[in-house]
């Protein structure tokens, strides 16, 4: 079965959702280790799903590469003030760029990626099967 580019992006919404409440609910019930690895693993994980929202059709390996490329721009950023300052003045900001640099978070976002990068994979390679048997 083939979805519409607009079923695929609805679920793509629902996703990233479910990835933001999971990185707040564990936030709001754990501290420690495990709330900051599971951030940055479920932020990179929101970031794929926008890739793909943004291009439906890229091809998965594609798709991860430009998700953690850019988990790591903005990663790197936080070296700079730029970020930090914004944070300082919005929540909303706080979410998008953080504030501080941590290199523990650099590895953690393919983390979150990888998964998600077979299974697209997976179900890309499933669905052009399906559609070659007709």
């Amino acid at each position: 079965m083939v979805l519409s580019s607009r079923w695929v992006r609805l679920v793509l919404v629902v996703l990233a959702a479910c990835f933001a409440a999971a990185a707040y609910a564990i936030r709001a019930a754990m501290d420690g280790p495990i709330e900051q690895y599971s951030g940055a693993a479920l932020s990179g994980a929101i970031v794929y799903t926008i890739v793909l929202f943004v291009r439906p059709s890229i091809f998965p390996p594609i798709a991860g590469g430009v998700a953690v490329a850019y988990c790591w721009f903005v990663e790197f950023a936080q070296l700079t003030a730029i970020p930090a300052t914004l944070s300082g003045h919005s929540w909303l900001a706080r979410q998008l760029v953080g504030a501080q640099f941590d290199l523990v978070d650099v590895t953690w976002y393919p983390v979150g990626i990888i998964p998600l990068v077979a299974a697209h994979w997976y179900l890309r390679a499933r669905s052009a099967g399906t559609a070659n048997a007709r």
